[in-house]
């Protein structure tokens, strides 16, 4: 009798220990699956960009965030352009004072404009994520609202190209050069943003809570 109930009690830890070991397994593995879902869809989504890989490698790491969310993931691509335009916005602000200072004069003059349509730009996209986080439901809204999202960001990416047109008379320089490859790299996100948008618009309907 004793040695059955002591095989009885060491199948119950057995078995207990299995089940116990068991449960996280099933958590990470759907965890795993989830997250591998939303990297998909980003992925399916980042094609649709004219630069797909910049917009994969700077969206995937939201793929918790952004699910499988085209409205989330087109209010992210916002928020990312945004503060690459700040920072541009930052530093032409510094590099306007220095070229104030011995700076030739087409140099000084072209980043001055560079630095006020930069701003304009910065004003458009944050004009355009604060529109995204307040979409109201409702199919004639929506459009309406996204509408004033497509035009500003489109405002937005022209303002950016505007301000490198604005160094084609300049001479080539560092200050030239670094401004440009700068400016591009936002554009570039400033144009995946919009991408992204429009095929967010283009569904329609907004199917997403706000964030």
């Amino acid at each position: 009798m004793a040695r059955n109930q002591r095989l009885f009690s060491l199948l119950t830890l057995i078995s207990s220990a299995i089940l116990f070991s068991s449960q996280p397994i099933v958590a990470v593995n759907s965890s795993y699956s989830s997250h591998a879902n939303s990297s998909d869809f980003i992925r399916t989504s980042c094609s649709a960009t004219l630069y797909p890989d910049l917009c994969y490698s700077s969206l995937s790491g939201y793929s918790s965030a952004v699910q499988k969310n085209p409205g989330q993931l087109a209010r992210v691509a916002v928020g990312l352009s945004l503060s690459r335009a700040r920072r541009m916005e930052a530093y032409l602000s510094n590099v306007s004072r220095q070229a104030d200072y011995g700076a030739e004069p087409r140099v000084a003059s072209a980043v001055h404009d560079c630095f006020s349509t930069m701003s304009d730009a910065v004003d458009q996209i944050r004009g355009s994520l604060k529109q995204l986080r307040h979409l109201v439901p409702g199919a004639e809204s929506f459009r309406l609202q996204m509408s004033n999202v497509q035009t500003w960001m489109s405002a937005a990416l022209t303002n950016e190209d505007t301000c490198t047109d604005g160094f084609e008379d300049v001479p080539d320089g560092p200050t030239k050069t670094e401004v440009c490859n700068r400016v591009s790299r936002v554009t570039k996100f400033t144009s995946n943003a919009l991408a992204l948008v429009n095929n967010y618009a283009a569904q329609g309907t907004d199917s997403s809570a706000n964030p």
